[in-house]
């Protein structure tokens, strides 16, 4: 499997990401080699979005076939594979309907358009979304503006009005804006935050958060594009909670590496959206939808639910027995294969340095160590990530501070 080798820039590619030297190839199962023949562990998983890995041998003739059959058709005509991924996402979550579209921006700026049409509909005449601090929602202007991180939002002002800004886990919070802001239509958050450093939200305050809604006929939206779709050990994070959302934005894991977004919703929400209110010209398409459909159906049948929860207690596990006391780290975070591990200073150069060892990893939240390893991955590969990654941390703490 020979590739060419990479060039040493990209002069005509426009300078959005701070990349690192390196090109891959291709992969196999939890690993990757790059156009060099170096071969790395992937503990990133493309960022949460590479569910079955690299090349599973299901997937891979399952989608070979349908881009022999039939790739792109348009949403002038029934798309039955929208039908089947949306009957099974709906039986997985106990929602009702879905929207397809291509990524987890597009699926959260649909939920921001549900959120305010629902207000509209009610006689909010300017309605208003609590979002919150840290969160990661998107890079388009809306998306953006509900994101809780001001650097990503700096030189793209004016943002986008309508959004209130609270403490994650602070119930007393939504408390205070219920009782002075009567134009909030919806709650909208990240089970658990991502881009923000794998902050957990708290299962209690799941339940506050759906009790208030209900009360006060708000839309509880969750946001699982990185979280769900099995990383912790359930479907969706939030079902460790009990609770069914009313919008509920999907992507990244879902299509194992083919672009794919989703927005699901309850009853609540259904009928919101009609014709003419949204659409998209790729959202839906054959070959997504059976990277939908055939993700699932892999993940069920080879139990990687049951899989992932089992493996993240051994990955959680062989890092806290190297790391645990180890001056510099100041926390554990995440659940399943969603790992994070906050350091006391900034450490974006072990990216690099994990790359070097052999493995991949992100540094997100400019202290916190991301792993997002493909839901495959096996308990003797965590140990892996684990015996390159602490020496790793280790060396980087006992280093003098810049």
């Amino acid at each position: 499997m020979n590739a060419p080798a990479a060039p040493a820039t990209m002069p005509h590619v426009m300078n959005t990401y701070g990349r690192l030297p390196l090109a891959l190839s291709h992969g196999r199962g939890c690993w990757v080699w790059d156009t060099q023949g170096r071969k790395y562990l992937d503990g990133l998983g493309g960022i949460a979005v590479n569910t079955l890995g690299h090349g599973h041998p299901k997937l891979v003739p399952a989608l070979q076939e349908q881009v022999a059959r039939l790739i792109h058709c348009s949403n002038y005509y029934e798309v039955p594979l929208q039908e089947q991924l949306a009957s099974r996402l709906c039986e997985i979550s106990g929602l009702a309907a879905a929207f397809f579209c291509n990524s987890g921006l597009e699926a959260n700026e649909g939920a921001l358009k549900i959120a305010r049409k629902w207000g509209h509909d009610r006689g909010i005449e300017r309605p208003e979304i609590i979002v919150y601090e840290k969160a990661f929602h998107g890079r388009s202007i809306a998306t953006l503006s509900a994101t809780g991180n001001p650097k990503v939002q700096q030189g793209f002002e004016p943002l986008v009005e309508g959004f209130v800004r609270v403490p994650l886990n602070d119930f007393a919070a939504v408390e205070q804006v219920a009782r002075t802001n009567p134009n909030v239509a919806a709650v909208f958050l990240e089970v658990i935050q991502g881009e923000g450093g794998i902050n957990a939200t708290r299962t209690d305050y799941l339940r506050q958060l759906r009790r208030l809604c209900d009360d006060k006929g708000w839309l509880l939206m969750l946001d699982e594009v990185q979280c769900g779709l099995g990383r912790t050990g359930k479907w969706f994070a939030h079902q460790w909670a009990g609770i069914v959302p009313d919008v509920m934005p999907l992507a990244k894991g879902l299509g194992s590496g083919v672009p794919i977004g989703a927005i699901v919703v309850g009853e609540k929400a259904r009928h919101v959206l009609g014709p003419g209110n949204h659409g998209t010209t790729f959202g839906g398409n054959p070959l997504a939808m059976r990277a939908g459909v055939e993700t699932l159906r892999i993940m069920e049948e080879d139990g990687l639910l049951a899989h992932a929860a089992a493996v993240g207690e051994v990955l959680h596990g062989a890092l806290k027995a190297d790391l645990a006391g180890e001056k510099g780290v100041v926390e554990f975070r995440g659940q399943g294969l969603m790992v994070g591990i906050e350091l006391d200073r900034p450490c974006g150069v072990l990216v690099q340095r994990a790359a070097d060892a052999g493995l991949m990893i992100s540094v997100t939240a400019d202290r916190v160590v991301r792993l997002l390893p493909p839901l495959i991955l096996s308990a003797d590969e965590a140990r892996q990530i684990a015996a390159i990654l602490c020496p790793l941390i280790k060396a980087f703490l006992a280093e003098p501070r810049p």
